[in-house]
Order: structure tokens, then C-alpha cells, then sequence
């Protein structure tokens, strides 16, 4: 079978999986983790978050994570989620991060539940965070939230998602991924968004954080891949997702089927398969 010539990029989500796991991962735990995935292979390492400790008390140990992580034998950049210009702030001094991710809802209900802004505020902010990112030569990545839809029942159609992507993109953001946050997205509007979106932005990263439940992974998987989306965000075992979905069954993209999928299509991936398997291993211990 032929292959796209494209590199498929993987982006594998601990920080996901973490944040709203009932018990404390142990700081050593968390490091232990990061580092087996860090020797994987992944693109990118969506590692920590610059959130508030009240918001999210499982990972404010990030800071004291980074300095343990080791980078010296690996291309995975790290990534590190902000929720506001403050945290911002702070993840641009560290020099092993290269990209800061904010989640950006095109449903006004629930960029207030989230970041405690409306969608205008939230704007400024994504211009204030460009800023401060260019400055330290970081990158932003923008989260678009809610980009399959929302179960609020604020306003909402694909052409709605498409253009914020254009809004966003004239602030110089390069880097996009199109987020499925209560796994509602359905293989149309993924194929709609997708088939728009990629030939229009050539010289963005355009990518899919989808959650899903158990029996729908494959559909949006061969849905976005299909439609040209390269660039997959995904969590070992599929632990995590979005605790406002509201339903135990709506995680993250389990890794392992991706990378399977992906190798039945012969996509060419660069995955140490003794480390992965490690990795899976631990996140059964860690994951309990």
C-alpha cells in the first residue's frame, strides 16, 4: 500500500492522562514516566501544565518535574499547557520548553467554565501569549476547544470552527489543533473541517486532539487521516480526556491504536517499540 510522503507527527498526552486522576502521582512517579516516554520517540511530549495549583493540584509539581527530565538523548520537545498570560509567563523561562499549548473554546460557556474568560478576553490573551512566545523563541500552540461542537448548545457549526482558525492564524499562530472535547465529533464534520483546513493553511501545523469512546476511535481516526490531518494527539491506554465530558467512557485516543493504525497503512513511524512497551507497562502501575 502507498503511503503519504508527510511525516506524521505524534504528540503523546501524559499531561492529559494526569490531570484529572483522582490520587496524587507521586513527583517521582511522574519523572520516572516522562523520561521512559521521552526515550519512545514521540514529536512532542505534552509533559506539564503552568496552571493554578487550586485548579489543577495534580500537576503543580511541573516546575520541580522539568529540571529532573532527560533531554540529552531525545528529539521529543516538550510542551506545557497555560490557561492564561500569567502562566505564560512562567513557561517561557524554561528553556527546555518548546511549545506552550492554550486551549481556546469556540463555545463561549465553556472558555468561562475553563479559563474563567469569555471568548474576547480570551483573544487578548492568545495575542499577549504570541507575544511573550516570540520573544523567548517559543512556539503556540492553540487548542480549538470545543471545535466539533459542544453540548451547551451555544452556537456552533463547522464553517464557525474554520473561521477561527483564519482569526487565529493572523496572529501568527502556526501551530493548531483541532480539539474534540467531549468526543461528540462525527466523521463528516471531521472530514468537512479537515478537507477545508489543510489545503488552506499550507504552512500550518494543523492537527486533532479527539477524545472518543472505545468504538468510535477508528471512524475519526480514518475520517481526519483521510482528509490530510498528519498530526495526532493520543495518550497511552487512552487515559484521560476532558472531565466535563461527563461520561467515564470519552477519553483520550489510546497511542497504542494509533500507532498500530498507522503501521497497518505502512506509515513510516521512527518508535522505539522496547521503551513504548515499558512505557505501557508503567502507566499500568502508575494508572491505578
Amino acid at each position: 500500500m502507498t503511503h503519504d510522503s508527510r511525516l506524521t507527527t505524534l504528540i503523546e498526552c501524559p499531561r492529559d492522562a494526569m490531570q484529572g486522576w483522582e490520587h496524587f502521582i507521586p513527583t517521582a512517579d511522574k519523572i520516572k514516566y516522562l523520561n521512559t516516554l521521552l526515550k519512545v520517540g514521540f514529536d512532542i511530549l505534552d509533559f506539564g501544565s503552568f496552571v493554578s495549583a487550586k485548579a489543577i493540584p495534580q500537576l503543580a509539581d511541573t516546575k520541580d518535574v522539568i529540571p529532573n527530565l532527560d533531554l540529552s538523548n531525545t528529539n521529543t520537545k516538550l510542551l506545557a499547557i497555560i490557561a492564561n498570560t500569567r502562566g505564560a509567563e512562567e513557561a517561557v523561562q524554561y528553556d527546555q520548553i518548546t511549545y506552550l499549548g492554550f486551549p481556546f473554546s469556540i463555545s463561549e460557556t465553556f472558555q468561562l467554565r475553563n479559563t474563567n474568560k469569555t471568548i474576547a478576553q480570551s483573544l487578548a490573551q492568545v495575542e499577549d501569549m504570541q507575544n511573550l512566545c516570540v520573544q523567548h523563541n517559543k512556539e503556540l500552540l492553540i487548542y480549538i476547544s470545543m471545535g466539533f461542537g459542544n453540548p451547551y448548545g451555544d452556537p456552533y457549526n463547522a464553517e464557525v470552527a474554520i473561521n477561527w482558525v483564519r482569526k487565529l492564524t493572523k496572529l501568527g499562530i502556526k501551530n493548531i489543533a483541532m480539539a474534540d472535547t467531549v468526543g461528540i465529533a462525527d466523521p463528516t464534520n471531521i472530514s468537512y473541517i479537515f478537507n477545508n483546513l489543510i489545503p488552506e493553511f499550507k504552512d500550518i501545523n494543523i492537527g486533532a486532539h479527539f477524545h472518543s469512546a472505545p468504538d468510535k476511535w477508528v471512524e475519526k481516526m480514518e475520517a481526519a487521516y483521510n482528509a490530510g490531518c498528519k498530526r495526532f494527539d493520543s495518550s497511552i491506554k487512552g487515559i484521560g480526556g476532558c472531565p466535563m465530558a461527563e461520561d467515564e467512557l470519552v477519553g483520550n485516543m489510546a497511542t497504542e491504536n494509533i500507532i498500530s493504525w498507522l503501521e497497518q497503512k505502512n506509515v513510516p513511524l521512527h518508535i522505539n517499540k522496547e521503551a513504548f512497551a515499558e512505557a505501557w507497562q508503567m502507566a499500568g502501575r502508575i494508572f491505578i
